[in-house]
């Protein structure tokens, strides 16, 4: 019987995931996907000691309320539910409220609610998850993890945009920046590499999946970091378009478009699908411009050119160096996107190793660049296990 199992889970607006993980190792010991919520395929899947199994779900009624019963007859019927000591919730969106991991009462609950005017699509299907956790799972203590979290130790001049103060005062309008439990993790993973204390390290990571974005990690704080007061600032992303000259939305709009029209384009429309005008998926992108495709070749182009284009206007946020950091399912696999990355960055002496860079794929971690050359690293994250040790430590504070 394990005492260090901690589920998790991240409630989306039309998706549910949930891992169980031990809080010491790390192991995922079941994970799953509640997907397709709000229509009539609507579905959970699930992975267990090496099994996948899946089941619909009723066409009408709640889906995070079924897919959370579906999770609770699940662990019932393999025997785990005993074994969970708590629950951990990924939760977008804290704002300037939540600077750590916190214990989920009602007035937590309530706030993390009240942040939804800046997370709509996020913090509001996390308060159906978590109510509908609470209901199941009544006599475990549920802790909130925030994405933002990680960023709040960024110095004013990082987070504050040049606009009117009352702005921020009145509203919140600052960067607050994403993937905070992603940044935290590999870079203090990159400390130990480094044989380091976190508090000593200085490096940059590389988050690039569908969602990607950098951060300035200076002695083991975020310092600066890519994405701003939504997650459509900075890179270039599956769909996202990244940084973008605000004129091109006062044109838009000067033409007909509307906030529906601008948020499809911005966020859903944009990025590797809109210039490709192929796919949001960067293993496509790779094939289609290994073929000889204008589109994706352009796509790749831009995409590589602006993270090498971060990295290097990130070292300004510190003293020294020691390694920049990929990770996230771009970052930890894909050979052409970092091998490129590192070609932009030669005026600063990286090197790639082509041969360790071939081997530091699909859950390898290991150095990418060449002795006596400045480094870089791929580190696998696991946001999961950051939200169960996270959520561990607190139950026993």
């Amino acid at each position: 019987m394990s005492h260090s199992l901690v589920l998790v889970i991240n409630s989306g607006s039309s998706s549910l995931k949930f891992a169980l993980i031990d809080a010491v190792s790390g192991d995922a010991r079941l994970t799953g996907l509640g997907e397709c919520f709000g229509l009539s395929e609507a579905s959970v899947s699930w992975k267990y000691e090496g099994e996948k199994a899946s089941c619909a779900l009723d066409a009408t009624g709640n889906h995070h309320q079924q897919a959370i019963e579906r999770l609770v007859t699940l662990l019932e019927e393999l025997g785990l539910k005993q074994d969970i000591i708590a629950i951990g919730h990924r939760v977008v969106h804290g704002g300037e409220r939540f600077s750590q991991t916190v214990k989920i009462d009602e007035h937590v609950l309530n706030e993390i609610d009240a942040l939804s005017e800046l997370a709509p699509l996020h913090n509001p299907a996390h308060v159906i998850g978590i109510r509908a956790a609470m209901q199941a799972f009544p006599y475990l203590p549920q802790y909130a993890v925030f994405d933002t979290a990680f960023h709040q130790t960024m110095p004013a001049k990082a987070y504050h945009y040049a606009l009117p103060q009352k702005l921020y005062q009145n509203y919140g309008i600052r960067r607050y920046g994403f993937h905070g439990t992603s940044h935290y993790f590999v870079s203090q993973e990159a400390a130990k590499q480094l044989g380091k204390s976190a508090d000593a390290t200085n490096v940059i990571t590389v988050h690039l999946g569908n969602g990607a974005s950098i951060c300035a990690v200076r002695e083991g704080k975020s310092a600066d970091t890519s994405m701003g007061f939504t997650p459509t600032a900075g890179l270039m992303m599956g769909t996202r378009c990244g940084d973008l000259d605000p004129g091109i939305i006062d044109f838009l709009m000067s033409k007909g478009w509307n906030q529906a029209d601008l948020q499809q384009a911005l966020n859903k429309d944009a990025g590797f699908l809109g210039v490709s005008g192929l796919t949001s998926d960067c293993r496509g992108i790779v094939e289609a411009m290994e073929q000889g495709h204008e589109g994706a070749k352009l796509a790749f182009e831009i995409f590589t050119y602006r993270v090498a284009k971060y990295i290097a206007s990130y070292m300004v946020s510190l003293d020294e160096l020691d390694a920049i950091v990929f990770t996230g399912g771009i970052g930890e696999n894909s050979l052409p996107v970092r091998s490129a990355v590192l070609k932009h960055l030669k005026i600063f002496g990286y090197r790639e190793d082509t041969a360790a860079n071939e081997k530091a794929r699909f859950g390898e971690k290991g150095v990418i660049t060449k002795p006596n050359t400045p480094m870089a690293m791929v580190i696998p994250t696991n946001e999961e296990w950051v939200i169960a040790r996270e959520s561990m430590a607190l139950l026993h504070a």
